[in-house]
């Protein structure tokens, strides 16, 4: 009995020596920083507009998926720079965002950055990608 509490003596100090109980516990909430500073665990990304962390579910400007075929619905958002020369746009399923630069035009504001385009009519903005409409506020 007394070679067998030893041995279990021995392997927890093994086992604490070697560093497994720091492997056991978790990280700690918002130590997972981005290169910018931003906490992704407590939902901020970062903004080039802004220059600043982020939570885009809280920005005004929100766009709902068009014509989904999967069980829920995506949103996109939308930060304009202060001059509204620049629309950001983050969406759903890729890292960072996208800043598309205003054109000129007689039919509307008009934001686009390669295949992007979102328009603005009134207070309704629309995001198409090529020529389909893929979000719309």
């Amino acid at each position: 009995m007394k070679n067998v509490k030893q041995f279990i003596t021995a392997m927890t100090v093994v086992i604490f020596a070697s560093g497994v109980s720091a492997q056991l516990s978790p990280k700690g909430a918002g130590s997972d920083k981005d290169k910018h500073g931003c906490k992704g665990s407590a939902g901020y990304t970062f903004s080039v507009i802004k220059n600043d962390c982020v939570r885009i579910f809280d920005e005004k400007i929100q766009l709902k998926e068009v014509d989904s075929k999967k069980s829920y619905t995506s949103n996109a958002a939308v930060i304009l720079s202060e001059d509204s020369k620049k629309a950001e746009i983050f969406l759903p399923a890729s890292d960072g965002s996208l800043v598309l630069d205003k054109i000129a035009s007689k039919k509307g504001v008009i934001y686009k950055k390669g295949q992007y385009t979102l328009t603005k009519n009134k207070n309704a903005y629309t995001l198409r990608l090529a020529k389909k409409v893929v979000f719309k506020s």
